[in-house]
């Protein structure tokens, strides 16, 4: 199990030319006082809120808090929106309602299939937001719409999630590196 995270891991240099237009992207956005809004279900949930949390908080250095929020956050207008409509628009609804010209959407789904996540790219494209799309190897529906794709060389959805922990973290360092003032540090608490 251990080797053929290896292996993977001896992969992933491909993606590291989209993982530098993401990181850009993000750069972009944040500079010009747009924000970078971040969406997945379960475990890409997970991913999306703890690029988010990394933003606003702080990853290595010291540096104001950046404009980032994860949709999966809200349980409220997830609820309401799934009631009200359907699952399907939970993401794609806020994007309408909360997203502006100039700012990014991380959408994370190891499939590229899952609707809702698919529905929030297209909505946030036709606003004009930089759709960065986080899958597994196919891509699936996600990566037509996406203006960038990280594509995971691998079908396994867990395999796929490590790297994507890991891209967070890289891209999270690339922003950082870009916009804090403050040296390296480590982290209070132990984190």
């Amino acid at each position: 199990m251990l080797r053929e995270r290896v292996d993977l891991f001896m992969r992933v240099g491909e993606i590291a030319p989209a993982v530098e237009q993401a990181a850009a992207a993000c750069i972009t956005a944040l500079r010009g006082g747009g924000t970078v809004w971040t969406c997945g279900n379960g475990g890409s949930a997970a991913e999306a809120q703890h690029f988010a949390a990394e933003l606003v908080g702080r990853y290595k250095r010291e540096r104001d808090a950046l404009r980032a929020v994860c949709l999966a956050d809200n349980v409220p207008t997830l609820t309401s929106v799934s009631n009200d409509y359907e699952f399907a628009d939970v993401f794609a609804r806020q994007v309408r309602g909360m997203t502006k010209r100039g700012d990014v959407l991380l959408a994370f789904s190891t499939s590229g299939n899952s609707e809702n996540i698919v529905r929030a790219a297209a909505a946030a494209r036709a606003g004009g937001v930089v759709v960065v799309g986080l899958t597994g190897k196919s891509g699936g529906r996600l990566a037509s719409e996406c203006d960038i794709a990280i594509r995971v060389p691998e079908p396994d959805t867990p395999l796929i999630q490590e790297v994507h922990l890991a891209v967070v973290h890289v891209l999270c360092d690339m922003i950082e590196g870009a916009l804090a003032s403050g040296p390296d540090r480590a982290t209070p608490g132990g984190r």
